[in-house]
């Protein structure tokens, strides 16, 4: 068994150290342990880990932060605005391919009830595969601009997502679904190498891989040209709503809107929970830049293909040995050396998609007339928490273990751009998941809490399952107003549907959204 406890000196470029027992073998884990941002007081089979320095992280970049993240003010006594998402059925495709509001009149009177009841504003999905949807440069607004003009009639504001991903393969999309742009797919069917693939050569066709970011493969442009057109399109349609009836942008950074890899990929059978789910670097894109990546280690043999012993989509941590503790695990150089090489990819991808966004929005967060939001969503990965490896974040793209802290680089890159950091799983309870699988949602949020105020980085966040129990939205209020944190910047209640306004569940959300509307 590799040995635990230990202090560690990463190749020179930082110490990290344990309160607990020490062990005398201590080399091979030192050299393993590379980048490390340590979490504060990790308790894991007895031993409790501490931070001591660390000063020269890869991606540590305390000194930018210093001067361009926004202060946070003092929230505690602050209430928390509350934002619906709008229902996954509210838009139907019509005849000539135009999108349309489905029930209009029964929204109106949905978004006056919710108004009434407390309700902030209305979270939107902004969709790349329906505003430009035929062809490049084409870009057609008419549903959100009927669709944000009715919400701000009813006196409510807006969180805007721009949606770069599919919901096609989405288990809770009750009817039809939206693809990426019908050219992006047309490129698609001829080139499977723009999504993301796994280790058995199956793509996924909900994001396009990081692979492309650069790549001129959509009709002359790259994925990231393509993604800062359509954002300069949506503000120049838009300007006039931003900083007062648009309040929060959150920009697409992968699968469901958020920074990670589809490595569960629910809605094709593939992937069930608990399963550890898989490494997705197998497009030809990806491959090559983990060729030029080992050749630059000095390790072109690690450049072949991604780590051949971290099991399947539905394995379970023991017995695979890429994920516990061993020559050939995560620990080892090569397990290091991958992992970096994986999150960091993922962590500049979304470095250069908000460089392009808070550049457009700088106007609108200096002026003292209006306020917006920048938001970058990520996934709540919260199963297999409570074991060393932490498979199912490494999977995902989050290079965070019982040694290392893989939200730090990702909220240290966020706060250089003043952009908040959104997170689910806030109705979710320890008590309340599976003990066999090591789960802790309220583990993984209280990490979260501390990277965010140690990189001075708001935070914002929504509920994972719907809820209307006291208990449940008791947990998002005690959430929201962390007693050692600052409240959260808002909350966003996932999402309108029939079942909301039934009397039972309406008679818990109404006092539950006033409360949380309340300052204290």
């Amino acid at each position: 068994m590799a040995e635990r406890g230990v202090a560690c000196k990463c190749t020179e470029r930082g110490i990290c150290g344990f309160i607990g027992p020490r062990f005398d073998k201590r080399s091979r884990v030192r050299k393993n342990l590379r980048n490390v941002s340590m979490i504060p007081l990790f308790k894991h089979n007895g031993y409790v880990w501490q931070s001591i320095a660390f000063n020269s992280c890869i991606f540590s970049m305390d000194a930018r932060e210093k001067s361009r993240a926004t202060t946070l003010e003092t929230s505690k006594h602050k209430r928390v605005p509350i934002f619906v998402m709008m229902p996954i059925d509210s838009f139907d495709i019509d005849a000539s391919g135009s999108p349309k509001i489905r029930r209009i009149k029964a929204l109106t009177i949905s978004l006056k009830a919710l108004k009434l009841a407390g309700v902030h504003g209305i979270a939107v999905e902004v969709w790349w595969g329906i505003v430009e949807r035929f062809s490049p440069f084409i870009y057609n607004w008419s549903l959100y601009e009927e669709l944000f003009k009715l919400i701000s009639e009813s006196g409510l504001k807006l969180h805007v997502a721009l949606s770069f991903h599919s919901n096609m393969h989405s288990s809770s999309r009750v009817k039809g679904g939206v693809s990426l742009p019908l050219w992006i797919v047309e490129i698609g069917d001829l080139n499977k190498d723009i999504y993301y693939r796994d280790q058995n050569g199956f793509s996924n066709d909900d994001y396009l891989t990081l692979g492309v970011d650069e790549l001129p493969l959509f009709c002359g442009r790259t994925a990231l040209q393509c993604y800062e057109d359509f954002m300069f399109s949506f503000i120049n349609k838009f300007e006039s709503f931003i900083g007062s009836v648009i309040e929060e942008i959150s920009v697409g950074l992968g699968p469901s809107g958020e920074l990670r890899y589809p490595a569960h990929p629910f809605g094709d059978g593939r992937w069930s929970f608990p399963g550890i789910g898989e490494f997705q670097c197998y497009d030809k894109y990806m491959m090559q830049d983990l060729k030029t990546a080992a050749c630059q280690e000095g390790k072109p043999q690690w450049g072949d293909k991604g780590p051949q012993n971290a099991g399947c989509y539905n394995s379970l941590p023991s017995g695979v040995p890429f994920f516990e503790e061993g020559q050939d695990s995560f620990l080892s150089d090569y397990g290091c050396f991958f992992l970096e090489w994986y999150s960091g990819r993922l962590i500049r991808h979304a470095d250069a998609i908000l460089t392009k966004a808070a550049n457009m929005l700088n106007k609108y967060r200096e002026s003292k007339k209006s306020s917006i939001l920048l938001v970058a969503k990520i996934g709540g990965i919260y199963w297999w928490y409570h074991t060393l490896s932490h498979p199912a974040e490494l999977t995902a793209g989050y290079y965070n273990t019982a040694l290392r802290d893989g939200y730090d680089p990702v909220a240290s890159m966020l706060s250089r751009h003043g952009a908040a950091l959104h997170i689910s799983c806030l109705e979710m309870m320890d008590s309340e998941t599976p003990p066999t699988y090591h789960c802790s949602p309220e583990r993984l949020l209280q990490q979260i809490w501390t990277v965010s105020k140690k990189r001075i980085v708001h935070l914002t966040g929504r509920n994972t399952n719907e809820r209307f129990d006291k208990a449940g939205l008791w947990k998002i209020y005690a959430n929201c107003y962390h007693p050692q944190a600052e409240a959260v910047r808002s909350f966003t209640y996932y999402r309108m549907n029939d079942k909301i306004f039934r009397a039972e569940n309406w008679n818990n959300f109404v006092p539950f959204v006033r409360k949380m509307s309340k300052d204290l």
